[in-house]
């Protein structure tokens, strides 16, 4: 239990760098990108100028989500605050969602009035700037998803990956409109980024709605539950498996069936091995067992009969 305590001290700390990490280079990238856009007048920049203001405003969300679903279980939340982190992310695709709409508008205006991009060399540098401090975010987000499973620092990193890709289309915005005349460049690759950022909000909601409506675990992770727990010599076979997730917990139930003829001792020493084996494979789940002697679904489908 020492052990299980300390490593969920370490991923909530880990959490909580991570949502630091990820105010800090939002307030850094808006404050660049919004100097390269009021210099260049690029539709690509306002795009991902937007990303950025509303990454920012989903990372202070986050923020909060985390702190709020790493906060222990009290009376009335008896399995915890985990769920604060998917209602984040269904507030964050909200932002996602209304950006992504916004350029789209600015970009079609842009269609129909071109403007040539100027001081696109300042541009091109900002965005090379942001990509180098995306990158070193990224990577540290999916240390930390990889320790945590958290699904609102995965939505965070999700907004970031997506940033890559968008920067990246702005440096080819900005060369084609402002180094080679392509007018229509801009406003091309300013809808192409939206669409980006789209799915990146539909991500998001898919990943949220699945967790607040308890979606079972991947049939993987049920068959290596399954697995483990009939591994120990003495198990003889388990059903009603039921799993779920909140935050960066799951939870695992199931009856275990045993022999008949063992004590009530036997039965629970048999249970705590099973249930260490799980959580050894599953660190951050609850297990709970239920013993069932073996047969009695069978005994009782015969005094029915």
């Amino acid at each position: 239990m020492t052990a299980q305590v300390s490593r969920s001290e370490k991923n909530g700390q880990l959490m909580r760098r991570a949502t630091y990490a990820a105010v800090l280079v939002a307030v850094t990238l808006i404050c660049i990108k919004g100097v390269a856009f009021y210099l260049t007048g690029s539709v690509a920049m306002l795009g991902t100028l937007m990303d950025s203001l509303l990454d920012g405003a989903a990372s202070l969300l986050n923020l909060v989500a985390v702190g709020h679903s790493l906060t222990p279980a009290d009376d009335e939340h008896r399995f915890g605050h985990g769920k604060a982190e998917a209602l984040a992310g269904l507030g964050q695709s909200i932002f996602i969602f209304a950006s992504a709409g916004y350029i789209v508008i600015e970009a079609v205006t842009r269609f129909f009035t071109p403007e040539r991009v100027e001081n696109s060399g300042i541009g091109i540098a900002v965005t090379i700037a942001a990509i180098l401090i995306t990158l070193a975010l990224v990577a540290f987000q999916r240390h930390v998803v990889a320790q945590t499973n958290s699904l609102a620092i995965e939505a965070d990193s999700t907004h970031y990956r997506g940033d890559l890709f968008m920067n990246l289309s702005v440096l080819a915005a900005l060369a084609l409109s402002g180094l080679f005349g392509v007018d229509w460049a801009d406003p091309f690759f300013g809808i192409a980024i939206a669409a980006l950022i789209g799915i990146s909000a539909a991500q998001i909601v898919y990943g949220a709605y699945n967790q607040l409506m308890d979606r079972e675990l991947s049939e993987d992770e049920r068959e290596r539950i399954k697995a483990i727990a009939l591994s120990h010599p003495e198990a003889i076979n388990i059903h009603d498996l039921r799993t779920r997730t909140s935050g960066t917990r799951s939870f695992i139930q199931f009856h275990l069936e045993l022999d008949s003829s063992i004590s009530l001792m036997n039965a629970h020493r048999i249970s705590d091995d099973v249930e260490a084996r799980i959580m050894e494979a599953f660190p951050d789940a609850e297990v709970i067992i239920h013993q069932d002697p073996a047969g009695l679904e069978d005994l009782t489908l015969l005094q029915r009969i």
